[in-house]
């Protein structure tokens, strides 16, 4: 089988190192990865094919800034072209970035198969690019990989277990690369971190593209900081030039952006996260640290059930209010993402 991979952003890049490794231990798969460059700073992207031993990209776009529209349809068009080129048996795209979206159309429209890996996930807003994208690709995919039983019961409800198609619950690959790199863990080089600290991310189009929203963030942020705990956020460089746009300050501890092993250690070492990511949501779970999302809904709608996560929005109150509830808050890791075999499974299903 010759596999074309299509990554483009952080998660992506985590998810495929441990896909990509059981590849390399499977017997009849090939594996061509296109890296669009949605992620281009050496520190969003480089940095992680480094430390993940991820192969370096048969093929780079460099591909990012722009409006949604135009992002999407420069990585349709290259895709295309590449995917026409490498003639592939298979693409598998990942996640619910402009990235998947291009790659899965790309394909669909060569008659192409498609696998999206974290299939079935919806937060029910669709004005998150995100859900368009988790959306859209689902439709055009013939292997749905499901990280949990949620993402199952979604892709039954909009009546996909009446289509063509494999739905297949195999776990959170996430959960792999945590438990694989966590003894690689190491402290920012350079950061001064304080003793005890909240880890915070902020990157979501929602918030930081809503002048009202980002202030009421950037707000409960400085004040978390100065009256609670110290906060350090990894400052995303579209974040950065956001809050320098809207004029406002942020008075935290701010480091640049960071490499995977770095962030594992920030997740290890921090009393509870407050962010806006998908994926860093689960990140706190597998650390056994409580979170508060800044979001108005989540995917990850298991972690709200047990009692481990919890929906502030963007509000200053619902903020300082979930912060002060979770800062003595246990979290007692389970079993919600496959336990660390989900790359495993994955390769399963393909050569099944």
């Amino acid at each position: 089988m010759k596999l074309f991979t299509v990554i483009g952003a952080r998660p992506q890049f985590i998810k495929a190192s441990v896909v990509s490794k059981a590849i390399q231990e499977a017997n009849g798969i090939t594996e061509t990865i296109v890296h669009t460059g949605q992620h281009f700073d050496s520190n969003m992207s480089d940095v992680f094919f480094n430390q993940l031993n991820i192969p370096r990209p048969s093929h780079q776009l460099d591909i990012h800034g722009g409006n949604h529209g135009a992002m999407t349809g420069r990585m349709l068009e290259q895709l295309e072209a590449l995917m026409l080129q490498e003639k592939p048996d298979r693409v598998m795209v990942y996640g619910d970035t402009n990235s998947t979206l291009a790659g899965a159309l790309a394909a669909a429209k060569l008659h192409i198969p498609v696998a999206h890996v974290e299939a079935g996930l919806r937060s029910f807003n669709m004005k998150m690019p995100e859900e368009i994208n988790r959306i859209l690709t689902d439709q055009v995919s013939d292997i749905l990989f499901c990280p949990t039983d949620a993402a199952v019961k979604n892709l039954q409800n909009e009546g996909f277990g009446d289509k063509p198609v494999a739905i297949e619950k195999v776990g959170d690959v996430m959960q792999d690369a945590a438990l694989l790199f966590a003894k690689k863990a190491a402290a920012p080089a350079g950061v001064n971190v304080p003793g005890e600290f909240i880890l915070a991310t902020l990157h979501r189009a929602e918030n930081t593209d809503d002048p009202e929203r980002l202030a009421n963030i950037v707000a409960a942020l400085n004040e978390i900081h100065t009256t609670k705990m110290p906060v350090v956020l990894p400052l995303h460089p579209r974040t950065r030039a956001a809050v320098e746009r809207n004029g406002l300050k942020l008075n935290v501890h701010l480091i640049d952006p960071v490499g995977y092993f770095e962030m594992v250690w920030l997740l290890d070492h921090c009393r509870l996260v407050l962010t806006d990511s998908g994926g860093v949501q689960k990140e706190a779970y597998f650390f056994s640290k409580p979170c508060v999302t800044m979001r108005d809904q989540t995917e990850w709608v298991e972690l709200i059930e047990a009692g481990v996560n919890v929906l502030a929005g963007a509000n200053l109150g619902n903020i300082l209010k979930a912060v002060s509830l979770c800062e003595t808050r246990a979290v007692i890791s389970g079993d919600l993402y496959g336990g660390g075999r989900a790359a495993e499974a994955v390769i399963n299903a393909l050569i099944k």
